[in-house]
């Protein structure tokens, strides 16, 4: 079935007869190259003319190696110096939201299913696409930002994958949640320690690594396409 699938664009799951959408009460979800198509720090480096050198790196920690962390603050080093005003351009001009991000969202509102943003990225982005999605709660990464201008720090602690388990394993909890409740939807290494937390867990657009961490993988369906692993 996958060969004939692959050969044809097509993706393709098995999913068990028990599986009802009703039961599903918390989706957590990946920023970049998941929830938009852009990997935003990318962007940041394009407004500097650095596109390649921090493209790089992230490429590096998204494949697994480098550690996130280290990776991250090299890039925002390489950032400082970046108007304000670079970052409202990109969410306007450049951010775009992945096919059906915003149906599946929708679609979880209307079920009463708990949304979760967690990202390696930056809270100037997912602080938008809270506010135009609805999404009930995110977590991502602090810039510093002084007289309108990035310092080429971040504030706090890294939000790495272990971060990311960490906050959907809390959400869990605090919900009072079976692991089969939850799904969790990535494309990076940094993901797959949130991938683990969930029973379910959807490889998007994903590379190999990830894949073979995920209990599926969509690589041609929009992101909605997760609703179809439900029966």
């Amino acid at each position: 079935m996958q060969p004939w699938c692959a050969q044809r664009d097509l993706d393709c799951a098995w999913v068990p007869e028990e599986r009802r959408l009703a039961e599903l009460r918390l989706v957590a979800m990946d920023m970049d190259s998941t929830l938009v198509t852009i990997e935003s720090i990318d962007e940041m480096g394009d407004m500097l003319g650095i596109r390649e050198r921090i493209a790089d790196i992230t490429a590096q920690a998204m494949r697994g190696e480098i550690d996130y962390a280290e990776s991250l603050r090299r890039r925002v080093a390489l950032l400082a110096g970046l108007e304000e005003a670079a970052l409202e351009r990109i969410c306007e001009q450049r951010m775009h939201l992945s096919p059906g991000a915003e149906a599946l969202v929708r679609r979880c509102r209307s079920s009463g299913i708990r949304t979760l943003l967690v990202s390696g990225g930056f809270d100037f982005f997912t602080g938008r696409l809270q506010q135009r999605l609805g999404i009930d709660e995110v977590l991502s990464n602090v810039l510093e930002i002084e007289r309108g201008r990035l310092t080429g720090r971040v504030l706090g602690a890294i939000v790495d994958g272990r971060a990311k388990a960490a906050k959907l394993r809390a959400e869990i909890r605090r919900l009072g949640l079976r692991r089969e409740q939850a799904l969790a939807i990535g494309d990076g290494a940094n993901d797959i320690p949130m991938m683990s937390e969930a029973c379910i867990s959807v490889a998007y657009r994903a590379k190999p690594a990830v894949r073979e961490h995920a209990t599926h993988a969509l690589d041609h369906a929009a992101l909605d396409g997760v609703l179809h692993l439900f029966v």
